[in-house]
């Protein structure tokens, strides 16, 4: 898989869903600043592009979970690639909300599932992992066995790792930030001493300034 994640990260840039600003930084929600930002949301508009992306998705999830029984897209940015997948790869599919429904019958996971079915979650991206391996405690609390996670890109912030690894739910992703400021500087994105200063970001977001 690694081979491919550097044709992942040159679809992300020609869509646009990946933008580059080490010299004027994006804020997220959380209050950090940020040389980057992606909205995989963007990738859905091109039609060959989310092709090839559903299709080495689903080649990752027949590789590293063989025997997973039921795809689990993450409300919301996760439905789409989840319910692609699991269309190609002809799995039962469900999504997770963020909180259960306040209506009807309150339901949190959406579809039709039986407790001590192997289950893979589907995210678009991946930062502190907080929030996907909320997904992943909804569908133990329901019976699920869950195999692990799959996204399209991942910041590979070290908390990820840390939250990844003391949780015990493997994850992979099609490509990541490293790979992404290297095929950024190979085009010229950016002057390259600015490398570092990127590649430290990753290491410690909470506390960057900015460049």
């Amino acid at each position: 898989m690694k081979s491919n994640e550097k044709a992942i990260a040159e679809k992300l840039l020609q869509t646009n869903a990946v933008r580059l600003s080490p010299e004027q930084p994006f804020t997220w929600a959380s209050g950090w600043k940020s040389p980057i930002y992606c909205d995989n949301r963007k990738v859905l508009s091109f039609p060959y592009i989310r092709d090839f992306i559903k299709s080495e998705m689903c080649n990752l999830i027949f590789e590293r979970y063989p025997d997973a029984e039921m795809l689990a897209g993450v409300a919301t940015a996760g439905i789409a690639w989840g319910a692609m997948a699991a269309d190609q790869l002809k799995l039962p599919y469900i999504y997770v909300r963020p909180k259960p429904k306040e209506h009807g019958l309150g339901n949190q996971i959406e579809g039709a599932y039986e407790p001590g079915q192997k289950v893979v979650v589907i995210e678009d991206l991946i930062s502190t992992g907080k929030s996907s391996l909320q997904v992943v405690d909804v569908l133990k609390a329901a019976g699920l066995e869950v195999q692990g996670m799959v996204s399209i890109f991942t910041y590979g912030f070290p908390v990820a790792d840390e939250a990844f690894a003391k949780a015990e739910v493997p994850f992979q992703s099609l490509t990541n930030y490293n790979q992404l400021i290297s095929l950024a500087l190979e085009k010229g994105m950016f002057d390259r001493k600015l490398e570092p200063i990127l590649l430290k970001w990753r290491e410690d977001p909470a506390n960057w300034t900015g460049v």
